[in-house]
């Protein structure tokens, strides 16, 4: 049967589906589960930012496996170094293991995230543009935010009544049984279309080339340079401000047993991700340009997470909690649409790794540093300094805007 982009799009959608079902069914308890595991507030952070750690120091080279031998390959090595990392995981906290295995193991998690990121989202674009796609690479990415955002939804609240009905240690089991269906799908149904793996004589002198080139390229465009920029204030606060929601609200709820209330939390956010999909063609009849969406995005969540920060109230944190997703889910896709539109094929796996680098750089180093603030003074006291980091990228954005990059005007 002759590929099409609505094969292409379906087959998207369904990995996206899987993918985000397994990693959620810990979202909601991870935190907790480090608590539990004998680690403090600033051990469990530091915990993810050894996640973060094994992102950055392997992105740009899984994104030149997936610009070389094929992101067909690269995903199928993330869906067997996940689940083969998550059982460790689950063996660590059976036997509280010291903070050095976590820290090795978390490191591992990070690299099967890093065969994800910048090939999935590669292997999308080239086959859509093959099969002659005729619509927005918006709509698509939208479309994959919903998608994910019901999975989320499902894998979030599960995990978290799964843990209060038996231990936290059964949603890692699940994850990784979800993460091998992952793997039989990807094999049968995710080719490389509009990309040939390339096969090399030097591969060491060849991946050194490539990773040069693509550097140069995220960086000499500044277009691309200060939204790149940007990413680590951005994503290292959203990433502490969602894990620190679970035992922060578990706090104001007044029962740090109720890890439904995490699992509910998590859900909350799964849902405001369906919803910023579902936002985004509105968004592009009110704005003109993308940057424009994204500086709206960044001063709002800033906003809310001193919101955030200030309230004693359980049900005001709920509240600000799916205002500050909503806004963060919105945005997403958007900046995806905006940085695949400067990127030409060969190099766009290796350069969307890159910025996922950018990105779990700013999470190494805000997350521990938020995580202290959390035990010296409080969550809340986190939050506010994480407002203050968050407002950092708003200049960046601009600058990026004045550029006047192509993919920046909506059409």
């Amino acid at each position: 049967m002759k590929p099409t982009s609505d094969n292409i799009q379906r087959t998207y959608l369904l990995l996206v589906l899987l993918n985000t079902l397994a990693a959620s069914f810990i979202w909601g308890i991870n935190t907790i589960f480090l608590l539990d595991a004998g680690l403090s507030n600033l051990e469990a952070f530091a915990a993810n930012a050894f996640f973060t750690v094994g992102q950055v120091l392997f992105e740009v080279p899984t994104g030149i496996v997936a610009d070389t031998w094929g992101r067909r390959v690269s995903y199928l090595l993330g869906t067997v170094t996940l689940a083969i990392s998550t059982v460790l995981y689950l063996w660590a906290w059976q036997v509280h293991a010291p903070f050095v295995y976590w820290a090795i193991t978390s490191v591992l998690l990070g690299l099967g995230f890093t065969f994800f990121s910048g090939a999935t989202e590669a292997w999308l674009v080239d086959a859509l543009h093959v099969t002659g796609f005729k619509g927005t690479l918006d709509s698509v990415f939208a479309k994959g935010q919903i998608v994910g955002g019901i999975a989320m939804l499902v894998g979030s609240v599960g995990g978290g009544v799964i843990a209060q009905m038996s231990n936290l240690g059964v949603p890692y089991i699940l994850r990784s049984v979800i993460l091998l269906l992952n793997f039989v799908a990807a094999f049968f149904l995710m080719k490389d279309l509009g990309f040939a793996p390339k096969k090399s004589v030097h591969p060491i002198k060849d991946i050194q080339t490539l990773f040069k080139t693509s550097v140069n390229l995220g960086f000499s465009n500044p277009s691309i340079r200060w939204v790149m920029v940007a990413a680590p204030f951005t994503a290292g606060v959203g990433l502490y401000a969602f894990y620190a929601m679970q035992p922060y609200l578990l706090r104001l709820y007044g029962d740090e047993k109720a890890y439904g209330i995490a699992g509910f939390a998590a859900a909350i956010v799964a849902s405001a991700q369906i919803v910023g999909g579902l936002l985004v063609p509105y968004l592009r009849k009110i704005f003109q340009k993308r940057t424009t969406i994204m500086l709206t995005g960044i001063a709002l969540s800033s906003l809310l997470l001193a919101l955030l920060g200030i309230t004693s109230n359980f049900w005001i944190a709920i509240g600000l909690l799916v205002l500050w997703a909503l806004v963060f889910a919105a945005v997403t896709p958007v900046r995806q649409s905006y940085l695949n539109g400067l990127i030409p094929s060969d190099k766009r796996a290796t350069v969307l790794s890159f910025d996922s680098l950018m990105g779990s750089s700013g999470g190494v180093v805000i997350q521990p540093i938020l995580g202290r603030a959390a035990d010296v003074w409080s969550y809340a006291g986190s939050y506010l300094i994480g407002a203050m980091f968050s407002l950092i990228a708003f200049p960046f954005v601009y600058l990026a805007r004045r550029g006047k990059p192509a993919s920046d005007t909506i059409q």
